[in-house]
């Protein structure tokens, strides 16, 4: 059991650094307009924010601190997803790639949310 959480823990964190990496890609390819600049930097902040947060709740304190960086990396995850449909629905482009991020990001946010619902013992 212990085994299954470390490599769950592992593989989620991987998962999470590959989601930035193509995030990253993705806002450097966005043309460059004064509106896409602008949502590009906000989507960067908060996107990366969702791993920061993660790696940050692995050395935490605490229990409460742990459920807080949870709870830091789920807001960072919902604010990053407004971005995503933003820059979809105005650059005037439907990508394979922007849809595979904002699909992947909504899977990561259940994971957070499902994790912190059970932290809380309220799963």
């Amino acid at each position: 059991m212990e085994n299954d959480r470390a490599k769950f823990k592992i593989e989620f964190k991987q998962r999470l650094y590959n989601w930035v990496l193509k995030l990253i890609k993705y806002i450097n390819s966005l043309p460059r307009t004064p509106v896409n600049d602008v949502m590009g930097k906000q989507l960067l902040r908060s996107g990366t924010s969702i791993l920061a947060n993660y790696v940050e709740a692995n050395s935490a304190s605490s229990k409460k601190d742990f459920i807080n960086f949870f709870t830091h990396a789920l807001k960072s995850a919902n604010e990053s997803k407004v971005w995503i449909a933003l820059l979809r629905d105005t650059c005037k482009t439907t990508t394979k790639e922007i849809q595979w991020l904002l699909s992947e990001l909504i899977e990561i946010a259940n994971v957070l949310a499902s994790s912190i619902l059970t932290l809380k013992g309220k799963k």
